[in-house]
This record gives C-alpha cells, structure tokens and sequence, in this order.
C-alpha cells in the first residue's frame, strides 16, 4: 500500500500555485469535451494547469512525468420545487435585452442547474485518491503548500471563462453628440402625459417627439407593413432637428429611446430630463405604454417568416442522435461557426486527416496542446463524430426543449482559431462564408508539410481577356476555394407576381395599410452561373498588341473541378447609400449539377496571345516615378481605405480603372503591408530588416517550424515582425513565393537542407485535384436576418439519403429543407 505522506512528498517540488499569465483550464480536457461534469470528472494537473479527462490523464503522465492532479467532479443537485404548486420548474424567461450572456437577455447555456462539487488530490501512477480532510496528518509546511494550491487552482478564473463569451450587448450606447447643445426652440408646446398622435396621419403608436421643436410624427415603416409612415425622418430631413424621444416608453428610470437622426443610431441623452421639462413632460411621473425599439426587434427576430422557414419551426421534427449527429452549443453568436464545422467534418477528407489520425496528433501535440491547431480541430472532429456527446439534454423539458442535446462546446478551438483575427476574436455574429475561408486559410498554414484536406476544396478559375480592338487575348489562373455567384434579379421566373407585390405594397403604403404578403423573386440557379460566365466588358483596358488603353472583354470559366465545389449566393450588397441589405429571393437550387459547359479550354488554335509586356507606368520626366490615375486612387482613398494601399491597387492594376483596383484592394486587405508605402525596384529600398533587439523567443520558432518551415525562416519572419507571432506567420505566407524561390537557390548553391527549407515542402503552387463536372447537392449552410453581421445560421447536410438539419444544439430530420433560401452551398462530384 502507497504510503499517502511519503506520495505527497515525492510530487511536492512540482505543485505550483498559478500565477499571473497562467491558463487553469479546469472547465474542459485538452483532447476531449469532458468537464467536470462528465463521468470521471475532470483531472487538474497541478504543475501546468491542464485539464485531462480519465482518458488522457495517463497519456499526459506518461509524456510528462507529472504525478500530481487536482481531480474535479460535478453532480447536479436534484432540482426542488420551492413554491406551493405542482406546476414543476418556472418557464423559461421571455428574453426582454438584445443582449447574449446578461441579465434579461438571450441564454446561452443553462445555469439554472446546481452542482455538488466533489474536490481531491490523485497521485499517479497508482491514482492514489486523498480527500483534502486527509492532509490534516501531515506536517504543517506540506498541509499549507498543497491546500494553498488547491485553493488557488479552485479560485482562478478558468482560461474558458476568460477566453469565451464576454457578455455581448445589443442595447450598448453611445451619448449623443447633441446631447449637451442641443436647440430648443422657444414657445414649444405642452405635451400632454397620454393622448399623442401623429401630427400627419393620426396614428396612435410608435409616435416620436422631436426635441428641438416639440412636434410629434410617427416612425419609420417595417418590412412588414407594421410600424409608421416615416413621417418623423420626413420632418428632420426637412429641418435637420436631430435628436428625438419615442412616446411611450419614458419612465423614471431613464430606459427610455432617444434616437439621433443625424448619427443614424439609438443614442443616450444625458440631459433628457431637462429637455423634456421645456415640453412640461416630467419623467418621474411618466409611465411605459409602448414596446422599446429593442423589444420590437426580439419580437421581429422571433416571428420573421425566413426564420420559421429555415428553421423549419412549424413541423414536428424527429431528433437524430448517434455519431455524426451531434450538436454544438452556441458559445454566443457562434452558429456562424457551428454550422461551417458540421459541414467540413461530413466531408471525408477532414475525417481521415483529422478525426483517423487523432492519436498521432495528439501523441506529437506541443506542452500546451490547447494553442496547437491540429489538436483543436482533431479534438473537434472526434467530438462531432464519435457519438459520444449525442444525447438528449438532460432536465430539459417542454415542446421547446424537444431534440436539444448537451452536445458539445468547443471553446478551446473558438479561442484559438480566432486569436488574433479581429472579428473571429470577438464575439459578434460573423459572415459565415469569411469563417470558412479563415479555416481553410488556417488549415493551409498548417499542413504545409503533410497531407492538405484543403484539396478537395481547391480550384482553378480561367480567365480570358480579350482586347477587342487587336482581337489578341491574355489568359490567366486564379485558386480559388468558393465561387461567388451573383443574382441576377432579371432572370426571375415570377415577374408577373413581383409586379403585381410592389404595385399592392405601394398602394397599401399610401392607404396606410398592411403590406401584402411576402413575393419573394424566384431566380434559377443556372441563371446565377450564366452570369459568373457571362462576358463583362473592361473599358479601360490597357493592351499591350497596341500600347494604349482600349476596351476589351473578361470571360471566366472553370479550369478545374474540385471534388467538392462551394458555391455562395451574393444575397448582400449595397445600397445607393452604402448601407448593406439582404436580397430577399429564392434560388431554384437543383439537386444535381452539370457543369461540364462551363469548363475553359485555354488558348485555342485560331487565337493569338498578347504580347506580355508591362504597361508604361514612368513618364520620360521621371523614369522611376510611377504614373498612376490619380481619379481611381482619389475614389479609392474617399471609401476608406489607406491612400497607399489605394496607390499599389492601381499600380498592380495596370491602371486598369476602379474596379480592377477595388478588386485588389479587397483581396489583399490582409496583407500586413497592405498599407505601406509602394516600393518599386530601383526608386527606393525598403529599410532593412532589424537585426537588433531581443533574440525570437524559441517558443515562437517551433511553432512556425511546426508548420513546416525552415529554422531560418522562422527567425526570419519573427525578426521582421518585432517577435510578434501572429504578425510573423501572416508575413512568412504573404512572402511564401520569395522563400521558396530564395531556398531553391540555396539549395543548388550547395547549402544544406537545415539552412535551406525541408526536403518535405511540397513543390512550388498549390496542388489542383480535377475530374468530370457532374455534382450533388450534399450540404447547405442558411442565414436569417438583415445581414451577415447579425441574425442566425444553420444548416442542412445529407446523410444517408436523408437530409437533417443542425441548429446549434438540436440535430433532427428535416422535413422541408429549404434549399431555394441557402446562402452557401456545396456540391460533390459525381463519379463516373
């Protein structure tokens, strides 16, 4: 029998106390999805703060030697009725905050449970349990050191909790720019405390005072008819009177609406007591008789046709359970992510390099293998997969509640994948079209040495320019991972019905009636890709056959087939005023694809290529400065975007006017030095990289060697970028080209593979899978609301001959997808 003291002095030197900077990870294990509630519990290491679950704890002591473990484990308290009644548990609450995480605001998770809460010290090898009453019998220095320990570990924020959802908060505010000046006419009216109307159409509710003036107009109309008649954006376009108080909804509390015309936002008015005493209204006697803007949009948000929809709310679904069913817990505005993930790990590809090889990845994981990426994406496949998080939630009940799962919470992988990024970090809603490239430009960073799941995404576009005045044509190949298809509203099918919908909503609008319902355009999906096909005319093109600047035509067409083809519908856009909207239409999405028509032949016999020469962007005068069309930079520079970025857009153009630099600029937004200075070959050096300064910190260099570059390299990038790990990765990628072609010099130059690159990188361009342009439908990915950076995502994926839905936490059947209101789609290739 292990003698308990003789134990614990042995592990003594290796119990630490956290300190600043220190991640306790004590809510979830590093390879799994166990918690302390799990069976098992959960195993603290006590020297580096990891959490194991029962499986992965010997594996842990094996690499590490670490003996000493703080082991957690959670049950939750059986629930009791308190109140006189039998009705059993209270309902769940009407979310009254456009708020994650807060007080009144939308759940996340349940907190309501109670746990007891089971804490002792395990000593392994032999898992020697010693319960914290059972330190009593030894010496006072060990009791003190191990209970401060334990203590500490128990007191620490868990690195989740600091990591994971903040409290995200729709209502946040700002105080108005016009709150502290603002004009007040004299000889205002007196509002009465009840009684208001519109002082144009006699409306009765949403009624808003302006509060220079006094007068009182009703709000602005809904999409669905509800609301007002514009009649008080009218009167402050006609006077510019800014701020103004909506009716109804004054209390003493000060929760009231004040909204700024002028900032086009709900605003605070510091002093909204004294401006509404100049119309003798007193806030203290004021009682709420209208809904907030914030509960009218929950309200919306909760009754919004496209989201019964999508969410098929109004059929009884069958829920699913079992591997390849489980849920994803929504870590706040995180569907974006959870519907992306489901979809990537049905595709078999990211099973076998991630989910089949899970224990050589964990076996090779870093000291922290909660901040390496193979770990958290094999880690999120097996839990997905393996079935074993697929059960019903437990002490849920109610129609509500049917299907929901425990499923899984991947806040690890949420944190690490979004790290650094500055909208994946946070923890607003995200275009979940921007996640899935954010992942594969991820998974590309980190199978640069090994095998790339990335393939079967991967594509070439071809495109054909044709100056039309020489007749001689350029070709070109772009990788491509997604293909964006445009919606071309000509093409309705229903343009009769869309004639008669606007026809009645422009008359219900003057009568001041209800909208009709709904007429949704409906575009087929053919017509989506004869517009991506579809020759766009360049008028200033510059050709090289004739030196000067002519117009020609750009056609794209498929290079190659990828096995599985991404498609994203361009339902956002613009409008005159810049303001994003959704196109609300329906796409007849067809089960099965052919897109063998659409496939590039390259340069054909009869045509004759463009001479590949630069355009002249010198002027005799000054032979090294470059000659840029001031308009298109001048356009550029007044959407926002940094002068020299705008001024490398055009240069790398070719001059070839705005859109062909917006183009850029877009594309090349992440680059880190999207915004420096242009530097041309021969007009001035880039200064030199600093050799000075702090030697990379050794942690950094393994992590990019692991990644499959060179030691040189490592140093190299994390010297050019001031030691910053996140910055060095972004420039060794945005410099990938010039490495390599820098290494092949090395190496014919006789420098050995240690100096140079591994002999394991793969040759120079990505590599292109291709085959027949036969697809299936197999999988589709549905957003619902105004835009992307608000609303909700799920998605829909066929398994087994049946299509089930994924939302969040609840995995069923689908019964009526609604293929024709996807954002993303994805096909697979046929085989022949």
């Amino acid at each position: 029998m292990v003698d308990v003291k003789e134990a614990l002095l042995s592990v003594l030197p290796t119990i630490r106390l956290p300190r600043a900077g220190d991640r306790v990870h004590k809510d979830e294990c590093a390879f799994s999805f166990h918690t302390p509630e799990s069976d098992g519990g959960l195993f603290i290491c006590m020297n580096t703060f990891l959490g194991f679950g029962r499986p992965y704890v010997e594996k842990h002591y094996n690499k590490t030697g670490q003996r000493a473990f703080l082991h957690l484990k959670r049950t939750p308290k059986p629930k009791t009725d308190d109140s006189s009644s039998n009705t059993g548990d209270p309902p769940r609450k009407k979310p009254t905050r456009l708020a994650i995480g807060m007080e009144g605001g939308f759940d996340m998770c349940d907190e309501q449970c109670e746990y007891e809460e089971e804490v002792k010290l395990i000593i392994l090898p032999e898992f020697l349990e010693i319960q914290r009453d059972g330190l009593l019998g030894l010496p006072e220095m060990v009791r003190d050191r191990v209970s401060s320990a334990i203590d500490a570990i128990l007191a620490a924020d868990s690195a989740s909790r600091k990591q994971e959802v903040q409290a995200w908060d729709g209502e946040v505010r700002q105080v108005s720019k016009h709150a502290f000046n603002l004009q007040q006419l004299e000889g205002a009216p007196r509002i009465p405390p009840c009684g208001w109307k519109c002082s144009v159409c006699d409306l009765r509710e949403n009624l808003w005072l302006n509060m220079t003036d006094g007068a009182i107009f009703c709000g602005r109309r809904y999409f669905d008819g509800s609301g007002g008649n514009n009649h008080a954006v009218q009167h402050y376009r006609e006077t510019g009177y800014p701020l103004a108080v909506k009716l109804g909804t004054i209390t003493p509390d000060g929760a009231v609406d004040v909204y700024s015309y002028d900032e086009d936002d709900m605003v605070l008015d510091p002093n909204l007591a004294e401006h509404l005493s100049h119309f003798g209204i007193d806030m203290m006697k004021m009682q709420k008789t209208d809904k907030t803007m914030t509960e009218l949009e929950i309200d919306m948000n909760q009754r919004i046709g496209e989201w019964e929809l999508i969410q098929e709310s109004g059929v009884q679904l069958q829920p699913l359970y079992g591997p390849g069913y489980t849920g994803i817990r929504n870590l706040g505005n995180s569907c974006y992510l959870n519907s992306t993930m489901q979809v990537v790990f049905s595709i078999s590809a990211f099973q076998r390099k991630y989910v089949e090889q899970m224990d050589q990845i964990f076996h090779k994981a870093p000291t922290d293998p909660t901040q390496d990426f193979s770990t958290q994406v094999a880690k999120l496949g097996q839990g997905l997969l393996s079935g074993e998080y697929s059960k019903p939630a437990s002490e849920k009940e109610g129609e509500e509640q049917k299907g929901l799962q425990d499923g899984i919470a991947p806040r690890m992988f949420k944190a690490l994948i979004g790290k650094g990024h500055p909208e994946f970090s946070t923890n607003r809603q995200q275009d979940a079209q921007e996640f899935f490239l954010h992942f594969i430009n991820m998974v590309e960073r980190n199978c640069r040495s090994t095998s790339n799941p990335n393939e079967v995404f991967r594509f070439l576009v071809e495109e054909k320019i044709k100056c039309l005045v020489s007749q001689k044509v350029k070709y070109t190949q772009r990788v491509e991972y997604i293909l964006q298809l445009p919606v071309p509203m000509e093409a309705a099918l229903n343009k009769e019905e869309l004639v008669a919908y606007e026809q009645a909503r422009q008359q219900a609008e003057q009568d001041h009636r209800p909208l009709p319902e709904l007429v949704r355009a409906r575009i087929p999906f053919t017509s989506c890709l004869e517009a991506f096909a579809a020759p766009e005319q360049l008028d200033e093109f510059w050709s090289a056959a004739l030196q000067a600047k002519s117009t020609a035509l750009k056609t794209s067409r498929f290079a190659s087939f990828p096995d599985y083809l991404v498609f994203q519908i361009k339902k956002f856009t613009f409008g005159v005023d810049w303001v994003p909207k959704k196109l609300d239409v329906s796409i007849d999405v067809p089960e099965e694809l052919d897109l063998s028509q659409f496939r590039g032949g390259g340069l054909q016999g009869d045509e004759e290529e463009l001479p590949d020469v630069a355009p002249p962007l010198v002027t005799p005068d000054e032979p090294k400065a470059p000659m840029l069309d001031e308009s298109v930079v001048t356009q550029l520079v007044e959407m926002g975007f940094p002068s020299e970025a705008c001024r490398k857009a055009v240069y790398y153009t070719g001059n070839s006017g705005a859109e062909a630099a917006m183009t850029w600029v877009m594309s090349h937004m992440d680059d880190p030095d999207f915004a420096h200075p242009l530097v041309l070959s021969g007009v001035s050096a880039p200064p030199s990289v600093p050799v000075g300064g702090d030697p990379p910190s050794e942690e950094h260099i393994a992590t990019i060697i692991s990644m499959g570059f060179s030691h040189e390299q490592a140093v190299r990038a994390l010297r050019s970028t001031s030691n910053s790990l996140e910055r060095a990765v972004d420039w060794i990628f945005s410099h990938i080209d010039d490495l390599d072609a820098e290494a092949a010099m090395d190496l014919s130059e006789g420098r050995s593979v240690a100096e140079s690159v591994s002999e394991s990188l793969p040759a120079a361009g990505p590599r292109v899978k291709d085959g027949n342009g036969r697809y299936e439908l197999f999988a589709f990915v549905s957003h619902m609301g105004t835009s992307t950076m608000c609303g909700h995502y799920v998605c829909h994926i066929k398994k087994n001959g049946r299509w089930v839905i994924y939302n969040d936490q609840k995995v069923c059947a689908s019964e009526k997808p609604p293929k024709d209101l996807g954002y993303i789609y994805f096909y697979q290739r046929v085989q022949s």
